[in-house]
């Protein structure tokens, strides 16, 4: 989104290459981990950036993601766990999820003979840092890809195996109300190029019958 102390190796960021492009400033509402993919959500003035944070924090906004994770997930489930924040302060959390489709693989993986993965539907309550991320690992189903909470070892097998180096995690769609157009409306965003890829070779190479 914008150069912080997290990524101080990024000459390229949302807020920059949008100020370039529309000559104004922008005010930002919605963000994502620079790994996960899909929906933002910026204010251009700073009245209509007050009343959508105001939906946050009321939780009148509902966000959707899709996650690619370890092992084969429950039909449909909630995960109420409090996590910590950047400064260490422990906040509580609350997750949805459910189980889209299963996959198992032809794929040796430590003692196991095949891998098993889940994609999964997310909702979550409440907006925490890392909320997605920490409670998949939480239940023991990390998210592919997610270096600090998920396996080190499985993300090294997909980037030897299927040359992965982006978290299956996307921001699939994003629904508010609309405070000039006075309306509720939805955005969506299509699954990007390499998360795509690893459901297209999920399916070639699923062994479930």
């Amino acid at each position: 989104m914008h150069k912080t102390n997290l990524a101080m190796d990024a000459d390229i960021s949302v807020l920059k290459v949008l100020r370039a492009q529309l000559n104004k400033p922008i005010f930002t509402i919605h963000r994502l981990d620079r790994k996960t993919s899909g929906v933002l959500l910026i204010a251009l003035d700073k009245k209509v950036q007050r009343e959508l944070s105001k939906q946050f924090m009321e939780r009148s906004v509902h966000k959707t993601y899709l996650a690619l994770v370890r092992g084969f997930t429950s039909a449909h489930g909630t995960i109420d766990y409090a996590v910590k924040d950047l400064k260490g302060k422990i906040k509580d959390a609350t997750t949805h999820y459910k189980t889209l489709k299963k996959y198992e693989l032809d794929l040796p993986f430590g003692k196991h003979l095949t891998s098993r993965y889940s994609l999964v539907e997310l909702k979550p309550e409440t907006g925490r840092y890392h909320q997605l991320r920490m409670h998949m690992a939480h239940i023991f189903h990390p998210i592919v890809g997610d270096r600090p909470h998920g396996c080190n070892k499985q993300n090294r097998l997909f980037k030897e195996r299927f040359d992965l180096m982006e978290m299956m995690l996307h921001a699939k769609d994003i629904e508010f109300f609309h405070p000039t157009l006075n309306r509720r409306m939805q955005v969506c965003a299509p699954l990007s190029d390499t998360f795509n890829r690893m459901l297209n070779t999920f399916e070639k190479e699923c062994i479930l019958s």
